[in-house]
């Protein structure tokens, strides 16, 4: 061993001394990881240069900034402390492959990377910061030739249909971890997962929560680890905290104005009566430029019949309509293009402090992001119930491709990620837009984010769900 890395561990131990602490029973061990590590013993020191932190970095430019200043934080921090670097890696830098973000593909090449010299995975948000001493004294409690899945713990308060309403009987007894505070992985646990994803096909194609989804994979039905809660990894401030959150909604200046974004709202004959009143009861408002696209001309709201039958699903041909529509003449130009279904609920102010950390003249198409066949090199996409945000340029590179809905009835969505996907426009995430109703998330989740949008009216008073989800108390608006 290198005489400075001794030096650098020697710094630690009075620290270090304080932090025994009982075993939490038998894990599931690496055979290969403890034959590489069998002169280590249950509790030894983690190293700094043990550490790889994977920060959930994006392609988008403002993304990919936010997530350069965080590794460059972490590195300040380590120089300062002077006891070893960790490795720190953005998941958008990692390889030329947009489904990095879904974690599991990304597996076999971290191991191929780090494996030999890693003990320790965290996976943080851009969001994130970490205090590394903290981290250190939480890591230090865990066996390092045990299986472990630590994080701040999340469940469902009742089922959720996000989660395919898994754990019905009891949602509260599984628990995930909350991506803000970052969650981590043992070397033998990531060892063993970036073996099983190479040799074994996902129960389903789809990417929809990757932090629920990401824990049933570790669990593997009783067969894995369960999530360990750590109370240090945190999102609010206290005492001990290794990690801590700062926000998903940046202040990066004044909100765009009312009239940099045209909102298109999707609705059909028989939702004139029953939902576009809630929109105009609630969010109307706030729109700077609106317009309602239907099957029919209803005067009363008044809506525009773009030409395309009305379809019970998928929307393709209305979405590619309200697209060509926002280039033409026929209405005012704006930066940004917002496709919303008439029963979506969102926070237009909100939106604006949101895009005003984007540039308009990049191709961004912005929302919440699932994915389609990520471990088999398929795309990602924005989904459309919580609102589609594209900028005109995005809109632009689009059109003038040859990508175009197959029928009018095909999921626009999807078709929209897949187009983009071949055209080299990567699909950014924010958490704060949301496909689903507030009470199929956690509740703890949704108490320290300012969501932006939520979606369907089913068994709700959506107008009581604005105000209580959306609505903000100060009421001065953004010009």
């Amino acid at each position: 061993m290198c005489h400075h890395v001794v030096v650098n561990r020697c710094k630690l131990v009075a620290v270090l001394l304080s932090c025994f602490g009982p075993s939490t029973g038998g894990k599931h061990t690496g055979p290969a990881y403890a034959a590489e590590h069998q002169a280590r013993p249950a509790h030894s020191y983690v190293g700094m240069e043990e550490v790889v932190i994977v920060i959930q970095s994006q392609r988008n430019s403002h993304h990919a900034r936010r997530g350069g200043q965080r590794k460059a934080e972490i590195h300040q921090e380590a120089a300062r402390l002077g006891q070893g670097v960790p490795v720190v890696a953005l998941v958008h830098e990692l390889s030329d492959y947009e489904g990095d973000w879904s974690i599991l593909p990304m597996l076999p090449r971290l191991k191929a990377s780090y494996g030999q010299s890693a003990s320790w995975f965290l996976f943080i948000e851009e969001g994130t910061t970490v205090t590394l001493p903290a981290l250190l004294r939480v890591l230090y409690r865990f066996p390092v030739q045990e299986e472990w899945f630590l994080g701040k713990r999340l469940h469902d308060n009742e089922a959720s249909i996000t989660h395919h309403y898994a754990f019905s009987e009891d949602p509260s007894s599984f628990g995930y971890p909350d991506p803000a505070a970052g969650w981590a992985l043992s070397a033998p646990l990531l060892h063993r997962l970036s073996e099983r994803i190479q040799h074994e096909s996902l129960k389903s194609d789809f990417t929809i929560d990757l932090k629920h989804e990401i824990a049933l994979y570790i669990w593997e039905e009783g067969n894995g680890p369960e999530l360990t809660a750590v109370p240090e990894l945190c999102t609010e401030p206290k005492d001990n905290c290794a990690t801590t959150f700062t926000t998903y909604l940046y202040d990066c200046g004044d909100p765009v104005s009312k009239s940099d974004v045209f909102v298109a709202v999707k609705t059909c004959q028989r939702f004139h009566s029953e939902r576009v009143p809630v929109v105009k009861a609630t969010w109307e408002k706030d729109a700077g430029f609106i317009e309602y696209y239907s099957d029919v001309t209803d005067a009363s709201i008044p809506t525009i019949n773009l030409g395309v039958p009305n379809t019970e699903r998928g929307h393709c041909g209305k979405t590619f309509a309200i697209l060509r529509r926002f280039l033409s003449k026929a209405v005012p130009k704006a930066d940004w293009l917002l496709i919303v279904d008439d029963d979506t609920l969102i926070s237009l102010p909100r939106l604006r402090r949101l895009l005003r950390c984007y540039d308009p003249k990049e191709a961004v198409i912005l929302g919440e992001r699932y994915g389609y066949g990520l471990v088999q090199n398929g795309y990602s996409y924005v989904t459309g119930g919580g609102g589609m945000v594209l900028s005109r340029v995005a809109v632009s590179r689009l059109l003038s491709s040859n990508c175009s809905c197959y029928s009018d009835d095909a999921p626009d969505d999807m078709v929209l990620g897949r187009c983009f996907t071949s055209l080299g426009v990567p699909i950014t995430h924010s958490p704060l837009f949301h496909q689903a109703q507030p009470d199929d998330y956690s509740a703890l989740l949704l108490s320290s984010q300012q969501g932006i949008s939520f979606h369907k009216y089913w068994n709700i008073d959506p107008v009581a769900v604005y105000r209580r989800w959306l609505q903000d108390t100060d009421s001065r608006d953004e010009l």
